[in-house]
């Protein structure tokens, strides 16, 4: 028997949700929890959206994404449900959280510990830890100042706004670079263009531009070096199993190869789903649909948020899963190769393009779940970043990045890494789309280029028609686990109110 940590319920609903992505999932076990009766609609024959897994001649690959962080949010759903989490889902923090490599020869290992960092940053590039402990702890102000009110509430609500800690954030609003770029802000505190550029990449957590996002966003780091970098016990993929398990267990109704064919609006209110011409009654809806689509297939008849749709995309991604019949004891759970000219690599995909000498991420859980490669085999996720879909001639760009990054890689490790690839995968923007319904394969709904980017993604409520609600990456707060996870606890605490 499940016992929820929630008050006891005072009334009865009934709540449909669309889509069974992370923050669907979330959003069903927070309303299960409640003693609400909850049924989920899943276009896909599996729950997980973005975060799914994919098996090939003995690999297995998480599809989606691959870094976990703050992994108290999944933790928290458990403890709803009044379960010990530790029993139901185990992780690790991962004493390494990225190895860095650069075309000259230097290569930085991330350590978790942040001596050990500043250690490895002064032996390899001669930089005095104070410039770390400056970046790291301007991060962690940061997000102490704005992470409970940008982050965990909504800021589409009167009420979100009158409390201490939003009072105290907005005299601090001159040193918060709202102002500036997040590049100019590591630039301040870095001595070397090779730290720079490492604390850059945070900026693509979000589909960002470092050399145009507002320097806020330099609060990214703290996630990692604050709270930790976490890796599941059998792979990422197990974060969405763990949940889905559980929201089954307090009652919700899953209907996966479904798709919702209308949101049921009448007198201004959500009042149900069409699924099938068939008509389903609820007092709440829930889309973890992209917002986009969730205008344009769902909501025709409604007054379009164009404003809103039409803002710029966020970057997408190009990935190639690998089976490579060979070890490398070199790399680690997550590798990064930079690119020589990180700036030109973002004007590249700010216009529609992928630069020559991308960035290149590798990914491989065999490192630590040696069950997802045959036996002296590792599993690379392998992936850039590109631009979301706009007509571009997806085929040949493919087939000279495949070319591009099998050169870098091969340049660095000094390796033929093209003799040891024995099958692959593809994911790309238009893949993205068709299996995620991510509009134009845009990883995290709009960009957060602009200082006002928070404010300008859609609530998590709707403003003209009550009882309707939307969570997931295309929204407030963003893109990623732990934002899409929020987006559902932020749902969670208007639906009470």
């Amino acid at each position: 028997m499940l016992y929820s940590c929630y008050e006891t319920k005072i009334f009865h609903l009934k709540i449909g949700i669309i889509g069974a992505g992370i923050a669907g999932l979330a959003s069903a076990v927070r309303m299960a929890c409640r003693g609400y009766e909850v049924e989920v609609f899943e276009a896909n024959p599996h729950p997980g959206g973005k975060l799914s897994e994919i098996e090939v001649n003995g690999y297995r690959f998480d599809a989606g994404p691959s870094l976990f962080t703050m992994p108290q949010y999944v933790d928290e759903l458990f403890m709803l449900a009044g379960l010990e989490p530790k029993l139901h889902f185990q992780y690790e923090r991962l004493p390494i959280i990225c190895e860095y490599f650069w075309e000259d020869g230097t290569r930085l290992t991330a350590f978790a510990n942040q001596e050990a960092f500043a250690k490895e940053i002064r032996e390899k590039l001669n930089i005095v830890p104070a410039s770390l402990q400056k970046t790291l702890v301007d991060s962690q102000r940061k997000y102490e100042l704005t992470g409970r009110t940008f982050l965990e509430k909504s800021l589409h609500r009167l009420d979100t706004w009158f409390t201490k800690d939003v009072a105290k954030a907005i005299l601090q609003i001159p040193t918060l670079d709202l102002f500036t770029s997040m590049n100019k802000v590591n630039e301040r505190y870095l001595q070397d263009p090779k730290l720079v550029q490492l604390f850059n990449r945070y900026a693509t957590y979000n589909g960002s531009n470092p050399y145009k996002a507002p320097g806020l966003l330099s609060i990214i780091p703290h996630f990692e070096y604050g709270f930790g970098a976490f890796y599941p016990k059998n792979g990422m993929y197990n974060i969405t199993k763990s949940i889905y398990s559980l929201a089954k267990q307090l009652g919700v109704k899953f209907y996966f190869n479904t798709k919702v064919e209308e949101i049921i609006i009448k007198n201004k209110q959500a009042v149900g789903l069409k699924v099938n011409n068939e008509s389903r009654f609820y007092d709440r809806i829930i889309s973890n649909m992209d917002i986009f689509h969730a205008y344009k297939k769902l909501l025709t008849k409604e007054k379009q948020p164009t404003r809103i749709l039409n803002q710029q995309k966020s970057t997408s991604a190009l990935i190639f899963y690998w089976g490579i019949k060979k070890q490398f004891p070199d790399l680690n759970l997550h590798n990064i190769f930079f690119s020589n000219h990180y700036k030109s690599e973002f004007e590249y995909l700010e216009a529609g393009k992928i630069y020559h000498d991308p960035t290149v991420y590798v990914n491989i859980t065999s490192k630590y779940t040696p069950e997802d490669a045959p036996a002296g085999c590792e599993n690379w996720f392998t992936m850039i970043n590109v631009p979301y879909n706009s007509g571009q001639h997806w085929d040949s760009l493919i087939a000279e990045a495949h070319k591009n990054i099998i050169a870098k890689l091969n340049r660095i490790l000094k390796v033929e890494l093209e003799d040891f690839i024995e099958c692959e995968e593809i994911l790309d923007p238009r893949t993205i789309e068709s299996k995620t319904a991510s509009h134009l394969g845009a990883l995290y709904g709009t960009s957060s280029n602009s200082r006002m980017a928070a404010f300008m993604r859609h609530p998590n409520f709707s403003r003209r028609i009550k009882n309707l609600y939307f969570c997931g990456g295309s929204v407030h707060p963003g893109g990623g686990i732990p934002l899409a996870l929020l987006s559902a606890k932020i749902i969670d605490d208007i639906i009470l109110k």
